[in-house]
């Protein structure tokens, strides 16, 4: 299997992303060859494709369906497994959400409840408390704006986030807004 220029292009780049973003190079660069293909991929077809060992590939897919990213399809009369990302890229960022969530901010979110039941000791403990203690809200209020985000619709979601930039200005509008009611407030006081 020859990869055209774009696509060799789109599976290095997610390959060096991935290394970024703490997973394996080749795990990246197979999730990307799936996600670009028109048809399911074996092993073989991904150990061609790639020029990569054989078991690079299977740990590397037993690896992308541990995060619920690939779909195991069957081929009839075809004994092999065959691959495939899903479609709807939507669904795609809910899972990576929901795997992250639950791999690192869930048992971050536990560390810091088990570290806030202990009494401080002293002076520096009671500061790191009072620390951790900013964490674990901020980190329980994204939590539970996620929890409510996940519930939309692609189509609502996809109108959320387009008002990424409309929302930062009305929040100016409105704090310009409320200084100015407070400043006349001011000057009607005797």
């Amino acid at each position: 299997m020859n990869l055209s220029p774009t696509i060799q292009a789109f599976v290095l780049h997610f390959g060096e992303m991935g290394n970024r973003w703490g997973i394996n190079r080749t795990v990246g660069q197979i999730y990307a060859l799936l996600y670009v293909s028109p048809k399911p991929l074996c092993a073989d077809a991904i150990v061609e494709a790639l020029g990569i060992s054989r078991s690079n590939v299977s740990m590397s897919l037993r690896e992308l369906q541990a995060w619920n990213l690939v779909i195991l399809k069957h081929v009839p009369g075809d004994r092999r497994d065959f691959f495939t990302a899903p479609d709807d890229v939507w669904q795609i960022f809910r899972t990576l959400a929901e795997e992250r969530k639950k791999r690192e901010v869930d048992p971050t979110l536990s560390v810091l409840r088990d570290l806030l039941m202990l009494e401080p000791a002293n002076d520096d403990e009671r500061y790191a408390r009072a620390r951790l203690s900013e964490m674990h809200g901020l980190i329980e209020q994204v939590t539970n704006w996620y929890d409510d985000v996940k519930k939309l619709d692609a189509g609502r979601l996809a109108s959320l986030l387009s008002l990424g930039s409309k929302v930062t200005r009305f929040l100016g509008k409105r704090d310009r807004i409320i200084s100015i009611g407070r400043g006349r407030r001011k000057a009607d006081r005797p």
